[in-house]
C-alpha cells in the first residue's frame, strides 16, 4: 500500500531486517518459498490458527430446505470482491439466501449494489460470540474470498479459513494458491473461479444435491493437526529454542 520513492525505501529496509535476523517466520508456506527465492536461508512458517477448544463442530445443515443459504463473515473491502456474491445471488433469485456480516471500506457500495440488482442480500454488523456460531448454524455454505488479479494473494490465506473448517460447513472458496490448497487438501468444500456466473452455477449444485453440503470432520481435522493454536504455540517454541546456543542455556540453567 506504500508508494513512490517511499515504497522502495521501505522495501530495503525491511529486506535489511529479513538478512540480518537469526529467523524470519511467515505465516504462509508461499511466502516463505518467495523469501527463499531471495536468499534467506533462515525462514519457517508458522501458521495462523485458533483455539479449537473454543470453536464448536455443527451438524450438516438440513438435508431439505426451500431457500439455499450462503454466508460471509469477515472483512468487506477491496481485497475481498464481495461485489461477485451479490451479482451471483441475483442470478439465482428469492430460492437463495446471501447473508454478509461485518463492515468495510465498499460495504456502502455494496449496499447499493444489492439494491440495484435487486439481490437477496441480507447486511448485518460485525457479530461476536454465540449470534456468530448462529449465523454458521443457518448456513448451507460458508464463503472465503480474495480477489484473484492481485498475485501476492496466492500466498494468503483468509483466517476465517481455518474457522470455517473447524466448524464443520462446507467452503465456497474463491481463492487461489495456499488458500486452495488447504480447501481441497482438508476436503471442506469447492474452489469456484471468481465470477459470478461460476459462483451462482456452484450454488445451484449444492440447493441440487446437499448431500455435498455435509462436508464431515475432515476439515476439522486438517486444523488440529495444522492449525490448532496448541500445536502452532509449540511448533514456534520449539524454532525460537533451535536459535539459542547450547552454552548460554546452560549457562541459565546454572544461574538457576
Amino acid at each position: 500500500m506504500v508508494q513512490g520513492s517511499v515504497k522502495s525505501l521501505v522495501e530495503r529496509v525491511v529486506e535489511f531486517v529479513q538478512q540480518r535476523a537469526d529467523l524470519v517466520v511467515t505465516v504462509t508456506e508461499g511466502f516463505a518459498d518467495t523469501l527463499r527465492e531471495r536468499g534467506l536461508e533462515n525462514v519457517v512458517t508458522v501458521s495462523n490458527g485458533l483455539d479449537l477448544n473454543l470453536v464448536p463442530f455443527l451438524d450438516p445443515p438440513p438435508m431439505e430446505r426451500d431457500v439455499f443459504r450462503a454466508l460471509y463473515l469477515g472483512n468487506h473491502g477491496k481485497s475481498q470482491r464481495l461485489d461477485i456474491l451479490i451479482r451471483a445471488s441475483a442470478l439465482l433469485g428469492d430460492a437463495f439466501q446471501l447473508t454478509l456480516v461485518g463492515h468495510g471500506t465498499t460495504r456502502p457500495q455494496l449496499v447499493k449494489l444489492a439494491r440495484e440488482l435487486d439481490a437477496p442480500v441480507t447486511f448485518f454488523p460485525s457479530l461476536q460470540g454465540p449470534e456468530v456460531v448462529e449465523k454458521y448454524r443457518e448456513a448451507d455454505t460458508c464463503v472465503v474470498s480474495l480477489r484473484d488479479d492481485w498475485k501476492s494473494f496466492e500466498t494468503t490465506v483468509p483466517s476465517k479459513t481455518y474457522e470455517v473448517l473447524a466448524i464443520g460447513r462446507h467452503v465456497t472458496a474463491i481463492v487461489r494458491g495456499e488458500a486452495e490448497r488447504i480447501v481441497l487438501e482438508a476436503g471442506g468444500g469447492d474452489v469456484v473461479p471468481a465470477s459470478p456466473e461460476a459462483v451462482a452455477q456452484l450454488w445451484r449444485e449444492l440447493a441440487a444435491d446437499r448431500s455435498r453440503l455435509a462436508s464431515g470432520a475432515s476439515g476439522r481435522e486438517w486444523v488440529r493437526d495444522n492449525a490448532d493454536y496448541a500445536q502452532l504455540a509449540v511448533k514456534y517454541m520449539d524454532n525460537i529454542s533451535s536459535l539459542v546456543r547450547p552454552e548460554r542455556s546452560a549457562d541459565q540453567e546454572h544461574t538457576k
